[in-house]
């Protein structure tokens, strides 16, 4: 029996919007280097025959952008870097575009914030919500304790509220 996937999204409490917004401003930064990357890497120079459209995978970029947490300084976990970097090749793909839009982390058009991460990266322990070694409470609604977390995002509405988007497996 195929077991029961629910998405679910609770609000986050307000008094951690500081330290997600670091984190989203972290995943810009990782999308936009996903970005320059793909656009620099994906025409190649051939001598005699001009260039060539060699498009990247979301693979490629995952291992060219490997230490970028390091480098940076960045708070996000590593899960959020590689669904980042897949989210951005899917997208590549589904327009067909070696190169999309900047995500702004300042200014008129800046982007909502958004942190995407894998499956095992967040966890219910004592009433919150445990990502990247950080402790989230969340209004919960749906008594989340009794669900297996899947992959999720938290995301930013145009107001500033933060929410937990989650894919859970429903008890059975």
């Amino acid at each position: 029996m195929k077991p029961i996937i629910k998405t679910l999204s609770v609000r986050v409490r307000d008094k951690h919007a500081g330290v997600l917004n670091r984190m989203a401003f972290d995943v810009n930064q990782v999308w936009n280097a996903a970005n320059a990357d793909s656009a620099e890497l994906s025409w190649v120079a051939i001598p005699e025959v001009g260039y060539m459209n060699l498009g990247t995978s979301a693979f490629d970029l995952m291992k060219d952008l490997k230490g970028i947490r390091t480098q940076r300084g960045m708070i996000i976990d590593s899960t959020a870097v590689q669904e980042t970097i897949a989210v951005h090749g899917k997208a590549r793909k589904q327009f067909k575009k070696n190169k999309l839009h900047w995500r702004c982390s300042g200014g008129a058009k800046k982007a909502l914030g958004w942190i995407p991460f894998k499956s095992g990266a967040a966890k219910w322990v004592n009433g919150q919500v445990r990502y990247a070694g950080l402790y989230f409470k969340v209004w919960d609604s749906f008594g989340l304790s009794k669900f297996e977390f899947r992959s999720g995002c938290f995301s930013q509405d145009a107001r500033g509220r933060w929410y937990f988007n989650i894919r859970l497996v429903a008890p059975e």
